[in-house]
């Protein structure tokens, strides 16, 4: 226990030195803990020479944008609210296994403006250790833009990112994961406004029956929800099962499934063939 502390201590400490010497920074910030650990630590490291940038498009969650928003106050870290487009982007809407390359590259393309234009230094997100061994062609379009990754260059995991976070008190610490509203729909099926609605207005509705880790899947007729393993007891309980169908064939679902293997972060990319996930962006 005392040289894994003596080591995560080490890491933090590397953390501290790397954004130190970044400049003036833009942190792309999502509110999640990740990116919201990269903002505090950042800011702890050069104070005001750093702005955390959230982007409001139709795939962020209103509930993500008001806490990521409120975290930032708290902490008083300054925040900038800026718009992306990527929606507009036909390689995107089409949402083939490449679609979050495209969603970064908007996100890292409007930050290179907001850079020049500012006087920043560098651009920064939260990209850790553990992400390495998963599909995200995001880390593509990081590369191209040349976009740096202190957590990982500290060689952080998750786990040591949510400790760290919670070292430091900040509440956000255990908060549950939470990816863009664009990943709840199947590859193949386009991203549209209304299908994004949907899906946020079903996890809406999952929460406020007390749930705290889930996904709702969007697969056309059908809608696939993943409860946390935990919390599956009470979902499959008859009483919330009939509400949950209640729920999301107003929602205009046919048919309503409860995932039996529980929640999985990036489920849907256990549905794409090997070649598709290997397949560089073009």
């Amino acid at each position: 226990m005392v040289r894994a502390e003596k080591k995560l201590h080490e890491k933090s400490s590397l953390l501290g030195t790397n954004l130190s010497t970044l400049g003036r920074t833009l942190v792309a910030y999502s509110g999640g803990v990740d990116s919201a650990y990269l903002a505090w630590a950042t800011h702890e490291a050069v104070g005001s020479n750093m702005l955390a940038v959230i982007a409001d498009s139709p795939s962020l969650a209103r509930t993500q944008l008001a806490d990521g928003s409120a975290f930032a106050k708290e902490q008083g870290i300054p925040l900038e609210v800026i718009s992306t487009s990527e929606l507009d982007r036909p390689e995107y809407a089409r949402n083939d296994a490449q679609r979050c390359f495209h969603c970064k590259d908007e996100l890292f393309m409007a930050m290179e403006e907001l850079r020049v234009a500012r006087g920043f230094d560098t651009i920064a997100y939260g990209v850790n250790r553990d992400d390495q061994g998963d599909f995200r062609p995001g880390q593509k379009a990081a590369a191209l833009h040349h976009v740096a990754a202190p957590l990982l260059e500290a060689g952080l995991t998750k786990p040591e990112i949510r400790e760290l976070a919670r070292q430091a008190g900040l509440r956000i610490w255990d908060k549950p994961a939470s990816a863009c509203l664009s990943s709840r729909i199947e590859y193949g099926r386009p991203v549209t406004r209304e299908a994004l609605t949907v899906v946020e207005k079903g996890e809406d509705a999952i929460r406020a029956l007390g749930f705290r880790q889930f996904r709702v899947r969007h697969h056309g007729e059908m809608v696939r929800i993943e409860i946390a393993r935990d919390e599956l007891p009470r979902a499959l309980n008859p009483a919330m099962t009939d509400e949950f169908t209640r729920v999301f064939k107003a929602l205009g679902f046919k048919f309503v499934t409860l995932d039996l293997e529980g929640f999985r972060s990036g489920s849907m990319n256990s549905l794409l063939p090997a070649e598709q996930i290997s397949r560089r962006a073009g």
